[in-house]
């Protein structure tokens, strides 16, 4: 049963690994407009950090343009600095109403730029399947001193959790590899 558990555990973990990929992923901005890159900036409202798409809506008329309209007009200024103050790169222009953000086509120099910073967030999650690959083959080893597996259990589970492990290292680099054709598309 001990197997069965720590195969578990380390998949749970592996998950949330790619799961996690998937976010930082989607906050890089491409040549195209996409309201998650939004996601990570918050926002001084009264008095508390807020998240820009829960005080306001977040529209993309077209693929190079996001439009911010927020349901508090009061909080424009501070959405529109927050933006300003974020890594986006991006000038907001504000007409009172609406915050509008343009996103022209990237340079050659910044798509490469681009590519660096997903690679990273890559090479994070494959260190972190890693580490519950470590953690599991921990605990089968923990268990066989504790007389609760033989050694032909630890090895068939350690054979289980690299198999588990070289399924989630393929997973982390298929999405990088659609995010880096994504971001090098003109």
């Amino acid at each position: 049963m001990e197997i069965e558990e720590a195969m578990l555990a380390a998949e749970e973990r592996m998950e949330k690994a790619i799961d996690s990929l998937a976010n930082a992923f989607g906050s890089v901005r491409t040549g195209r407009a996409n309201a998650k890159v939004l996601d990570r900036i918050t926002v001084e409202y009264y008095g508390a950090q807020t998240p820009i798409n829960q005080i306001a809506g977040i529209k993309s008329p077209d693929a190079h343009l996001l439009v911010i309209e927020p349901w508090d007009k009061g909080a424009l200024k501070a959405i529109e600095k927050a933006i300003q103050e974020s890594d986006l790169g991006v000038s907001p222009s504000n007409d009172g109403a609406v915050i509008r953000l343009p996103f022209p086509s990237l340079t050659e120099e910044r798509r490469r730029e681009l590519v660096k910073q997903c690679k990273g967030y890559a090479e994070e999650a494959r260190v972190a399947v890693r580490n519950a690959r470590r953690d599991a083959n921990s605990e089968l080893a923990k268990a066989q001193k504790g007389g609760e597996l033989t050694e032909d259990d630890v090895h068939s589970g350690e054979a289980s959790v690299q198999k588990l492990t070289d399924s989630y290292i393929a997973k982390v680099d298929d999405l990088f590899k659609k995010k880096e054709e994504e971001v090098m598309e003109i």
